[in-house]
């Protein structure tokens, strides 16, 4: 066991703390295998009633899965092992979305990539004012992973596909309004209501208590110019409608998808039309086929490189723009992977 991440039984709950908070509590594999063997001791212990995870540190819950990580394995020519990581922690995902109890996310700060992942798909997701959700991964060469899949087209408005395609953030409001959290608190209150969550004999109940109303966010504000947009039917239908609109969210948004990994945005656009059709875990599966083939490829690497290792934010995309990424090249991505596909 590490301490990257802390298990603790109070009372009636069954505490996770990810416990990286100079890495924003970022996922290492070894959390990752940690978390998951936890689960299934506490999924048969009738002692635990729920479980509640949290983010250690006062600025994120968990802002992602530790891609540095990869990246240095590959420039070290350990390129057999690297889609074990992903392989392990979409497993961990479908765990969370089958776990027979409450699993209660207790999100203040900051939650991206992997950090949605051991999250969203539990059947509590607690946010607070200084909630800050977004699925960034179109801005490294990547694709929104850890279930996007699956939740994402399920947000009202098309503002799942939105974030999808701009990694757009969402604050508490915007968060609880499209379904990212399912209840929103206080962030003063956590410590009260961890408290209270030891000894729930009802957890919906007790975070009754707790809820409070907050701001509308300009996702809200702009879910109408969402909506059109975002129900185009390809990417440069997308782009047509937000460049034409004088909306200023319009044209963020924009200039925003007009800054990502051309491949990795076509992708996640693809993934968002068919994981409108597809279970949970045919959705884990999809994702294991793209993660797959993005190994073999440069963008995520690059993406890397551009905003964690130099961080010069100047990514050289390849190719650089939506119009020369070929039809046959983007269907290779949802292909069966030569070691098969995720065993669900």
């Amino acid at each position: 066991m590490s301490d990257e991440i802390l298990f603790e039984k109070r009372g009636k709950a069954g505490f996770v703390t990810l416990n990286r908070p100079k890495a924003l509590n970022a996922l290492s594999h070894a959390m990752v295998k940690e978390l998951e063997n936890q689960l299934t001791i506490w999924a048969g212990d009738p002692a635990i009633a729920h479980v509640v995870i949290t983010g250690a540190g006062d600025k994120a819950f968990c802002a992602g899965g530790d891609i540095r990580s990869i990246y240095d394995a590959r420039l070290e020519g350990k390129l057999d092992g690297l889609s074990t990581f992903f392989r392990e922690e979409y497993t961990l995902n479908a765990q969370i979305k089958a776990f027979p109890k409450p699993y209660v996310a207790l999100i203040d700060g900051i939650v991206m990539g992997g950090g949605v992942g051991v999250s969203v798909h539990g059947s509590h997701r607690v946010g607070t004012e200084r909630t800050l959700f977004s699925m960034p991964e179109t801005g490294i060469g990547f694709f929104p992973d850890v279930g996007g899949t699956f939740f994402l087209p399920l947000m009202p408005w098309h503002s799942g596909v939105y974030c999808a395609l701009s990694a757009g953030r969402l604050k508490q409001g915007d968060a609880l309004a499209t379904g990212v959290l399912t209840h929103a608190v206080a962030s003063s209150d956590l410590v009260d209501l961890e408290r209270a969550l030891e000894t729930a004999d009802d957890v919906d109940a007790v975070l009754s208590s707790y809820l409070v109303e907050p701001d509308e966010g300009p996702l809200v504000k702009n879910k109408d110019v969402i909506d059109h947009a975002f129900a185009a039917g390809s990417v440069s239908e997308i782009l047509e409608h937000l460049e034409a609109s004088t909306n200023e969210f319009a044209q963020k948004a924009a200039q925003a998808i007009r800054q990502k990994s051309p491949t990795s945005v076509l992708i996640a656009f693809e993934q968002m039309k068919q994981g409108g059709e597809l279970t949970f875990n045919e959705c884990m599966k999809l994702e294991y086929r793209i993660v797959s083939r993005i190994l073999q490829g440069e963008d995520f690497f690059e993406g890397i490189r551009a905003v964690l290792v130099d961080k010069d934010h100047a990514p050289k995309w390849n190719p650089s723009q939506f119009g020369q990424v070929d039809s046959a090249d983007l269907a290779s991505y949802f292909e069966e992977p030569a070691d098969g596909d995720l065993p669900l």
